[in-house]
């Protein structure tokens, strides 16, 4: 059974960087987008940026666009998101997930009950 565990959450200083792993227990299916989701305390769960299966379409919010990158080493089956000039709203617990969406719409991607395998998170925490 798949399982995913993020790793690389700290506590940073605005203006800072970090990169966050998702390491997954086996292949994810060939079908699967990958997805990072954040939630910070009082807000709901909102997506942050996702991969198709063939790594040929990204999405980003509009609020990381241009400051964060998600990729994937396919060989470790590790998915990653670099996350540059960070900001305080940025701080949230950040979650990995996998799964089908039943289309390939940025909404229908970013809704969570579109994944059947989510991590515990990771937290950032970004200091002014």
């Amino acid at each position: 059974q798949l399982q995913l565990e993020e790793s690389g959450g700290a506590s940073v200083q605005s203006g800072g960087s970090l990169r966050l792993s998702c390491k997954a227990s086996e292949a994810t299916s060939t079908k699967s987008w990958l997805v990072w989701f954040r939630q910070g305390s009082g807000k709901e769960r909102e997506g942050v940026a996702a991969i198709s299966p063939g790594n040929t379409i990204t999405y980003y919010s509009d609020s990381v666009k241009d400051r964060f990158t998600i990729f994937r080493d396919k060989d470790k089956n590790i998915l990653y998101l670099k996350l540059n000039s960070l900001k305080p709203e940025d701080t949230a617990m950040n979650y990995c997930a996998a799964g089908v969406p039943a289309d390939w719409g940025k909404a229908t991607v970013f809704t969570e009950k579109s994944y059947h395998v989510w991590g515990q998170g990771t937290q950032v925490t970004v200091s002014t």
